[in-house]
């Protein structure tokens, strides 16, 4: 096997196992990129829903004037020098009293770089349940909900969390998924963007970045830039730039990793989101049995053939084995 292709390949299973790569130059840049500064720039929060062995659901009663006494998960913005991981249990320990341990990502919800929430499923592992007299600007109390008493909520933005909580517990739809620590200065996802044959040989191939920087073959990575500038637009803005044709359908799947660093305030406080991305264009109905033709000389079509790994990505996108992503828009 070509050594390039063998590292592009073991480079891909790492990304499909949630692991990440340092990430190297950008391809697709709406406009002049800066780095991100945490809580200047970008606004991170993170969640978390946690179940005891009863069922029952950790929540803290609110502390804050414009909902004081309401009841809402554990959850709140890093902090600087922060990991995703820490800003996780550091939140729950103060508002809730308890120390836990994630169990994966659950889903990610974004407004572009200025706001992404990290909606964490989460285990009990000590501590003790927050106490009114241990009340303070974090919060009031911590309980165990049974999700049947009546319970006046903040806001209803976390049934879906909790939803997504209770199913996965039942039937998780993704592997286990943890954020991992690689540094990057700005918001920016590296595009798994597939294109796969209708035919029965299901065919497949990956779009790669023919950036003369890269020593070796790399998939191409897209900078959000704007305010409104979320994980599926800058997937759609790459696409329109090197396929010319006004009929392909672009899916954004899903997550499949998370890169994240943070220890050099205003350097490091960006995040890598490694991206699965389908291709298609059946409108017609007719059967296509190659990807679509490209712009330029910026990007390149590879075929995946090693069948194990072709057989990985089809089922990922068949099952759609992702971390979800939620955006407004």
């Amino acid at each position: 096997m070509d050594s390039t292709v063998q590292i592009l390949e073991e480079n891909l299973e790492k990304i499909l196992k949630g692991e990440g790569l340092e990430v190297g130059e950008f391809d697709s840049v709406p406009e002049e990129v800066k780095p991100v500064t945490l809580r200047k720039s970008v606004c991170y929060i993170v969640s978390a829903v946690i179940f005891n062995s009863k069922d029952e659901l950790l929540m803290v009663q609110e502390a804050k004037p414009e909902c004081h006494g309401r009841w809402y998960l554990p959850a709140g913005r890093m902090e600087e020098r922060e990991s995703i991981l820490e800003a996780l249990q550091r939140e729950v320990k103060e508002e809730a009293g308890i120390d836990c341990q994630p169990i994966t990502l659950l889903l990610i919800q974004e407004q572009g770089p200025k706001w992404i929430r990290f909606v964490f499923l989460a285990e009990e592992t000590g501590g003790s349940l927050k106490t009114t007299a241990e009340a303070d600007s974090e919060s009031l109390q911590a309980q165990w909900w049974d999700r049947e008493s009546p319970l006046p909520l903040r806001a209803h933005d976390i049934l879906p969390l909790i939803d997504a909580g209770i199913k996965y517990r039942r039937n998780p739809s993704f592997p286990m998924l943890q954020p991992v620590d690689i540094p990057c200065p700005v918001i920016c996802q590296r595009l798994f963007l597939t294109f796969i044959d209708t035919s029965e040989e299901h065919r497949l191939w990956l779009l790669l970045s023919s950036n003369n920087a890269i020593s070796h073959p790399s998939l191409p990575i897209a900078v959000s830039v704007n305010a409104f500038d979320t994980i599926p637009r800058a997937a759609h803005r790459l696409v329109k730039e090197c396929v010319p044709s006004s009929t392909i359908n672009i899916h954004t799947c899903g997550i499949l990793g998370v890169q994240h660093n943070g220890r050099i305030p205003g350097k490091t406080d960006g995040i890598c989101f490694n991206t699965l991305v389908l291709l298609d264009n059946s409108d017609d109905g007719a059967e296509i049995s190659s990807p679509p033709p490209l712009k330029g000389d910026t990007y390149r079509w590879h075929e995946v053939t090693n069948q194990s790994l072709r057989g990985k990505i089809i089922q990922r996108i068949k099952e759609n084995a992702v971390l979800p992503i939620h955006c407004p828009y």
